[in-house]
């Protein structure tokens, strides 16, 4: 059996150059890769086109890479807890492709399923159709949209082998499994890196054969975007 184990981080995402085009999972800030998401930080590679749903907050997540302008373009389907983001959307200088969630996340699944194109309800009638084919079935229309894929896919999970094995704990198994299947290139970021034999194959949520580098990472501060308490 290969060993996908790096020694971190840094070691992980060594050869994301210039240009890439990256996949983040995560979903707000839950699940998201937090220590490969500071080392792209930290070497300034930019240029970077990110498919995420989001682009986090402006001090956490893609919102450090997005202060620090390492990132081109961004396909995501929400906007809304990041004013840098907007601000860099509405002056010009952030080109952004917003997708209905359900259309990013079938885009995700189907480039990782290589399925080129499929059809959905979804966007129909809306500046999301502009420039996209259009065609009826059973007197409905239907848009017809593309895969995505990645040059890396960048994944958190809870935790993982050294094969590749990866298992999500909670509301982190949202854009992480998906993601793992539509990078050429899978690193994943886990939390606990156990012997492999450990996991138990029916609770496997992502099979190591699409992981190409895991590591276990540290620190995770893992934030709540939102925090609402009962005053009493």
């Amino acid at each position: 059996m290969i060993n996908k184990i790096v020694a971190d981080e840094f070691e992980a995402t060594k050869d994301i150059k210039d240009g890439a085009v990256l996949m983040l999972g995560g979903f707000g800030l839950c699940g998201i890769p937090e220590n490969c998401i500071l080392a792209l930080l930290q070497s300034g590679v930019k240029n970077l086109t990110c498919i995420s749903n989001n682009a986090g907050v402006d001090n956490f997540g893609i919102g450090l890479l997005l202060k620090k302008h390492q990132v081109k373009k961004m396909i995501s389907s929400y906007v809304g807890e990041n004013a840098e983001f907007e601000r860099q959307l509405l002056s010009g200088e952030l080109e952004v492709e917003l997708l209905p969630q359900g259309t990013l996340a079938e885009r995700i699944r189907a480039g990782g399923a290589g399925i080129p194109a499929f059809y959905t309800p979804a966007g129909v009638g809306t500046e999301v159709a502009i420039g996209k084919e259009v065609r009826d079935f059973d007197g409905k229309p239907y848009l017809m949209e593309s895969w995505l894929k990645a040059d890396f896919s960048i994944v958190k999970a809870w935790k993982g082998d050294s094969a590749g094995n990866l298992v999500y704990k909670g509301t982190a198994r949202n854009f992480n499994p998906m993601m793992a299947t539509a990078g050429k290139i899978t690193i994943a970021e886990v939390e606990e890196l156990v012997p492999l034999g450990e996991l138990d194959p029916n609770q496997i949520h992502t099979p190591g054969i699409f992981v190409q580098r895991i590591f276990q990472g540290k620190q995770y501060e893992k934030r709540i975007e939102q925090r609402t308490v009962s005053a009493n």
